[in-house]
C-alpha cells in the first residue's frame, strides 16, 4: 500500500458554530471518519495467487485392486504439504470419476488422503487441515426415522443415557499414501492410492416375537448405543466417541421376526464400550415400550468385526388393550423393560 499523507486539522470547537452549521459538520465527521476505516479496511494484504507458484502437472491413479467391487462415481483427494514447502499447507482436487487424472500440484514433500465423495451428504469433515486429526462424522438426529419421533425425549438404554444419537454414515473408501513429492525437473509423476472399503456393515435379527402383530405399521425404530460418531481417515480407524445410532427394522408377522441392516463407523479399537440395543414398539393401541438388549457381547466375539450380525430372540410383547378393557396408560408415556437374551 502507498505511504498516504495526511493534513492535520485543528479540532472543532462545536461552541461556537451556530445550530445549523455544527449538525452539519458533526454528518461530515462521521462520514469521514467511515471513509477513513472502509479505505483502510481494503488495504490488507492480497491473498497469495496459487497462479504465481510454480506447479507441476502429475497424473493421479485410483487402483481399486483392494476394492473390486467399488464403483464410486466421484473422488476427493487432500494433499498436505510441509507449511515451509507451500504457502497452503492443505490442497483438494476433485475427481468426475474413480480412475483419477492430472492435476497440478506445488513442488515439494507431501502426504496424500484419497476418498470417494459421491453421495456423500451425510458426511461432515473436521481438523482437515492435518492428515493424522482429519475425521469424517455424521451430524446429530432429532427424531426417528420411521416414528418422528424426538430424540431428546426417548427413554435411553442404562449407560447410554448421555449419548448424542447421530446419522449412520454412507458408503465410502479410503486411501492413504505418504512420503510423496515433487521437485523441479520432474517431468513424468504419477500418484498411486488403492482405496479400500471404511464403513462396516451391521444387521440385527429379532427372532421369535410373539404378538408381533400388535406393532403399529410395517416398521419400527431401534437404535445401537456405544458406536463410533466418526472415522479417523488418516489414521484408518474409528474415532474414540459414543454414539447411538437409529436405524429401521421392517416387520414380518409370517417369520415373527423383525430385522434391520445399517452402516456404521464401528467402534474405536482403543475403547471396549458397552452396547445396547433398543427398541421403540410403538402399539396398535397407542402404548410404547422401549425394550434395551445388551449385545456387547456378540460385537465383540465377532468373526469379522466389519461385517457383524446381531441376533436377538424370544421377545413377547404385550397384547393390544381394547377399548372396553378399561384403564389405557397415556401414550406419550414410555415403559423401559430390559431384557436378558437368548441366542
Amino acid at each position: 500500500m502507498k505511504n498516504l499523507r495526511f493534513k492535520k486539522y485543528n479540532t472543532l470547537n462545536l461552541n461556537h458554530i451556530p445550530a445549523n452549521l455544527n449538525y452539519a459538520r458533526l454528518q461530515l465527521t462521521i462520514l469521514l471518519i467511515a471513509f477513513t476505516t472502509v479505505f483502510f479496511s481494503s488495504c490488507r494484504h492480497k491473498d497469495i495467487d496459487f497462479e504465481d507458484i510454480p506447479m507441476q502437472e502429475v497424473k493421479v491413479v485410483f487402483d481399486w485392486g483392494k476394492s473390486p467391487e467399488a464403483n464410486p462415481s466421484s473422488m476427493a483427494l487432500y494433499l498436505f504439504y510441509d507449511p515451509t514447502e507451500s504457502p497452503d499447507s492443505t490442497l483438494r482436487y476433485d475427481f468426475a470419476n474413480n480412475k483419477g487424472g492430472t492435476v497440478r500440484i506445488p513442488f515439494g514433500s507431501f502426504s496424500g488422503l484419497a476418498f470417494s465423495s459421491d453421495n456423500t451428504d451425510w458426511a461432515h469433515f473436521r481438523n482437515s487441515e492435518d492428515i493424522e486429526t482429519f475425521e469424517i462424522y455424521t451430524r446429530e438426529v432429532v427424531s426417528l426415522p420411521t416414528s418422528g419421533l424426538r430424540t431428546r425425549a426417548l427413554p435411553r438404554a442404562r449407560e447410554a443415557e448421555e449419548e448424542t444419537m447421530v446419522e449412520t454414515p454412507g458408503m465410502i473408501w479410503n486411501a492413504r499414501n505418504d512420503g510423496m513429492s515433487l521437485r523441479r525437473g520432474e517431468h513424468s509423476k504419477t500418484l498411486v492410492f488403492y482405496p479400500e472399503e471404511l464403513i462396516c456393515h451391521y444387521t440385527v435379527d429379532i427372532l421369535d416375537i410373539a404378538n408381533i402383530s400388535s406393532i403399529e405399521g410395517s416398521a419400527t425404530d431401534a437404535t445401537l448405543s456405544g458406536m463410533a460418531g466418526g472415522y479417523m481417515q488418516g489414521h484408518g480407524e474409528a474415532s474414540d466417541t459414543r454414539h447411538t445410532l437409529p436405524f429401521i427394522m421392517t416387520k414380518n408377522e409370517q417369520e415373527k421376526s423383525l430385522h434391520g441392516e445399517f452402516l456404521t463407523f464401528g467402534e474405536s479399537p482403543k475403547t471396549k464400550n458397552p452396547h445396547k440395543l433398543g427398541l421403540y414398539a410403538v402399539m396398535e393401541d397407542g402404548n410404547k415400550y422401549f425394550y434395551s438388549f445388551d449385545v456387547a457381547d456378540q460385537i465383540y466375539n465377532a468373526q469379522d468385526p466389519r461385517n457383524v450380525h446381531i441376533v436377538v430372540k424370544g421377545l413377547t410383547l404385550p397384547e393390544p388393550v381394547s377399548e372396553g378393557s378399561g384403564f389405557i396408560p397415556d401414550v406419550d408415556d414410555w415403559e423401559s423393560v430390559d431384557i436378558d437374551i437368548n441366542m
